[in-house]
């Protein structure tokens, strides 16, 4: 097999990352914009020791689960590579990937609950960060998404999975951009001023929160201006804020966002439950797959009024779904405006067995067994680098029964459940939820509980 060699395969399956798998003489080969079942013909892109990658050439024979694309831009936006593929076959595939990443990475054998789908399959981002660039002859504003494993924006004037009153706002500012002479970011001169434009959006509420971020440490004119004709055209925005980011990585926001008008944070609205949400805390991108995750959670547990541990918490949106049915909760984040949020959502839902500490989470572990602290219940809900070995073992110490993870990136699931393992805590039960529909991601609760009550 050689780069260029081109060949008839029929596809296996779906694995994370996006492509289809089929072997070629028993060897690897991933593939792009494929589905299951498919028969192609495929061209040699990239060959390793152990397996190659290629590109579609010609669908011969489409699977049965294939279906046309809703999107123009399918194919060259890297965000939703899943469009193509009937919907329970999305599910199904993402319930095997959870599997066999699990047993490749933890090795264990373990059964996987069927995909929970997601109530919505369109316009269910609640959160979008939109990269900002701009034409050279004709200084035309641009934002989107980029190409897969490139850097090139690829402009898109509707998203199906955004809401429709955030591509329309969207269109309205780049226009006011471009009018105002607003510089978009250039990532190889390190020059232009608007990098990336945030939406944050109540899914209950209808609330839309908007934060510009700027290659700058000033708030612009011409941004205010643009604050003043969207927030007087369209009510459904609370406020408009600036983040200001002079550094030249890949990290989207600083620390540091002013308000330019109106509010500077939304709230969102869950079965009645209110969570306030500002620029710069975490909450889930889907709030109504959310919320399938937060009930689950609550009803897994067998124990009455459990002492609960909520780390890595956010705004405290398990530890706050879960007040009613805990003695008491016990919430660890680093962000300080996440636990500012958190401190306000307590107010807001009449909580009183709710503590809110600030910090790292595996320095505060360590506080709590100094205190002789113990939980019935731990749940993590960590970035997609997962947990680190030392907040897992202070973890395992402060826990009496059942350890919650939930996690974004299966992969480090994978990774930190083995360490688990080593350390007494047993996976008891393994649910996927659809959080992102349309594309390889998956969101997996795991439940883990000491060996002894297995």
């Amino acid at each position: 097999m050689q780069v260029g060699d081109e060949f008839k395969v029929k596809i296996e399956k779906m694995v994370y990352g996006g492509s289809g798998l089929a072997r070629i003489d028993n060897i690897p080969v991933f593939i792009d914009d494929v589905c299951t079942d498919d028969t192609v013909r495929v061209k040699i892109v990239k060959v390793n020791k152990t397996y190659s990658v290629a590109e579609l050439v010609e669908i011969i024979s489409p699977s049965e689960y294939r279906v046309l694309s809703v999107c123009p831009f399918h194919g060259k936006c890297g965000s939703c590579s899943w469009l193509h593929i009937e919907y329970s076959e999305q599910l199904k595939q993402k319930k095997n990937i959870v599997y066999e990443t699990i047993k490749n990475i933890a090795g264990v054998d373990l059964k996987i609950e069927d995909t929970i789908a997601s109530p919505k399959i369109y316009e269910y981002r609640c959160k979008v960060q939109l990269p900002v660039s701009q034409t050279k002859v004709s200084m035309r504003i641009l934002t989107g998404y980029y190409k897969k494993n490139s850097h090139e924006l690829i402009n898109i004037k509707y998203c199906k999975l955004h809401s429709q009153k955030i591509n329309e706002i969207n269109e309205e500012i780049k226009t006011l951009a471009q009018e105002l002479n607003i510089s978009a970011y250039n990532e190889k001169t390190k020059k232009g001023l608007l990098r990336h434009i945030i939406y944050r959006f109540s899914s209950d509420l209808n609330q839309l929160l908007i934060i510009f971020v700027v290659n700058s440490n000033n708030i612009d004119d011409k941004l205010k201006k643009i604050a003043d004709m969207i927030m007087s055209k369209y009510q459904i925005i609370v406020g408009v804020c600036v983040n200001f980011n002079t550094k030249n990585t890949n990290v989207i926001m600083s620390d540091t966002t002013k308000t330019v008008k109106g509010s500077d944070y939304y709230v969102e609205n869950l079965d009645n439950i209110k969570y306030k949400v500002s620029a710069n805390s975490f909450f889930q991108v889907n709030p109504y797959c959310a919320k399938l995750i937060f009930e689950k959670v609550k009803s897994i547990s067998d124990i009455n009024k459990p002492a609960i541990l909520d780390a890595y918490s956010g705004v405290s949106s398990f530890g706050v779904w879960l007040s009613s049915v805990a003695q008491k909760v016990t919430c660890i984040e680093e962000v300080q405006a996440a636990t500012n949020d958190a401190e306000e959502n307590i107010r807001l839902n009449n909580i009183n067995n709710i503590e809110i500490i600030n910090g790292d989470a595996s320095e505060n572990f360590k506080k709590l067994i100094d205190n002789k602290e113990k939980f019935d219940i731990s749940i993590i809900d960590p970035p997609r680098k997962g947990s680190s070995e030392e907040a897992l073992n202070y973890l395992v110490n402060l826990t009496s029964k059942y350890i919650i993870y939930v996690s974004c990136n299966v992969s480090t699931l994978a990774r930190d459940m083995k360490h688990l393992i080593s350390k007494g805590f047993y996976p008891k039960y393994v649910q996927p939820f659809d959080m992102f529909p349309n594309t390889y991601h998956v969101e997996t609760l795991c439940l883990f509980a000491k060996i002894d009550l297995k």
